[in-house]
């Protein structure tokens, strides 16, 4: 029996959509889905989600739950990250202790100070598990849903290069979607490609019938002058290229829109937003637990086919149905005007053999000149786990925009050892930590 395993399985909304698109294929054989998280009661609410799910949708599935991680990974086709380090107790922290400086996040989950925090607590974490997949599944496709992608799916390809890691983010999909429903164009039958790093890929193609869409979109935004006072237009109009991040989480990437109120209130910039999110998304893990021991229903996402990359890998994998996705993988010679080695985000084409990159050249230069700031964070933040060396931390945020155009290096630094301090028991021990992290 094919077995998928779900890490950070207690993630149980999450762990509900990929169940749903995947058990909506009618043509996949009888599949074992191993759960794993650390926590037991967030364990047992995901278990109970699989077998509902099953129910509801009338097909056979085997759930195994386990908090060894070891058991859930033995013998497995495919391994799905959605590990939180730290859980929401650790996300407060990346965004207030920042805020009491006077630095402004939105989400603080894929660079900057809080993206920064956030893989150099992931990274010991991703090792272990590099360790056991080369143990105990050598030959699984690992495919990372954890943030920050480009600094995970980096510190993958230096943990275990040998292991089959592809990251995956909705982002693309879904900005192409909302785009074609602002211009009333059906999403079916259009044609489109992004390229760059993951949150900031630029949509390079979108047309339907040979015909660009970008005109309709321009005259769109003549006719509203509101969609002005979005981030993701502005950065659009500056560079050439639609982004492929909500304006939330493009707001914080670069040194243009949170560094004033006036800016903030300009482009409708809510600071900490996150925070918010992250109650909501305790408060529908808490209605989910309830629902399940009342015996009564939960809400499946609707639609027949599935949105999300992961249950669309493991079909190709066991069908052999071949379609296009966008993936986070490591740029070996995929993108000429990025750094090599760096995690980037092309097209790939996807069969019963994998994950296959697509080559797409150089990618428009302005774009690529803002990628290479944000992956010069995340080359810095690698580095610092590599070496041990906590000043490479705070260069990483130094490097920023975000942080550069609201702190002093002096503040930064300050910062910086009170994140460290408060995050000393998920770091690593050569960072000011308390984690044994293993080198490759």
């Amino acid at each position: 029996m094919t077995r998928i395993a779900f890490l950070g399985a207690g993630s149980a909304v999450f762990t509900r959509q990929l169940l749903v698109d995947l058990l909506r294929y009618d043509d996949l054989p009888t599949l074992e889905i191993a759960l794993h998280d650390i926590d037991p009661d967030r364990l047992e609410i995901a278990r109970a989600t699989a077998e509902h799910v099953a129910a509801r949708l009338g097909k056979p599935l085997q759930v195994v739950a386990t908090l060894d991680r070891r058991e859930a990974l033995t013998g497995a086709t495919a391994v799905v990250i959605m590990i939180q380090v730290g859980g929401v107790a650790a996300t407060y922290v990346d965004l207030q202790i920042p805020a009491k400086y006077g630095l402004r996040q939105t989400i603080g989950d894929t660079t900057g100070v809080g993206g920064v925090f956030r893989g150099l607590r992931t990274f010991p974490v991703i090792s272990q598990i590099a360790r056991d997949v080369l143990d105990v599944c050598p030959d699984a496709w690992v495919l990372n849903y954890t943030n920050p992608m480009a600094m995970n799916v980096w510190w993958w390809s230096i943990a275990a290069p040998a292991v089959k890691t592809v990251g995956l983010c909705h982002s693309v999909f879904w900005t192409v979607h909302g785009l074609n429903e602002l211009i009333g164009v059906p999403l079916d039958g259009t044609t489109y490609a992004a390229a760059g790093v993951n949150h900031q890929a630029w949509l390079t193609e979108w047309s339907r019938d040979g015909q660009s869409l970008y005109p309709l979109l321009d005259a769109k935004i003549a006719e509203n002058p509101e969609l002005e006072r979005r981030v993701r237009v502005e950065m659009y109009r500056r560079i050439g290229y639609y982004p492929t991040e909500t304006s939330e989480h493009s707001s914080e990437y670069l040194s243009w829109f949170l560094r004033s109120d006036e800016q903030i209130d300009h482009y409708r910039i809510e600071p900490l937003q996150y925070l918010g999110i992250s109650d909501s998304n305790v408060a529908e893990v808490t209605e989910a637990r309830r629902r399940l021991a009342a015996g009564e229903d939960l809400d499946l996402p609707d639609g027949d086919d599935a949105a999300e990359y992961a249950p669309q890998i493991i079909h190709s994998l066991l069908t052999g149905t071949e379609r296009w996705i966008h993936a986070n993988v490591p740029n070996a010679g995929l993108i000429d005007n990025l750094p090599q080695g760096a995690a980037v985000e092309v097209p790939a084409f996807v069969d019963r053999d994998g994950v296959h990159p697509k080559a797409v050249g150089a990618i428009p230069t302005a774009g690529a000149a803002l990628n290479r700031t944000y992956l010069s964070v995340a080359e810095l933040a690698v580095e610092a786990a590599l070496t041990g060396d906590a000043r490479t931390v705070r260069q990483a945020v130094l490097v920023d925009g975000n942080a550069s155009s609201t702190l002093t290096p002096q503040q930064i630094w300050d910062l910086c050892d009170e994140l460290t301090t408060a995050h000393k028991s998920l770091l690593p021990r050569s960072l000011g930590g308390d984690v044994e992290l293993v080198l490759p």
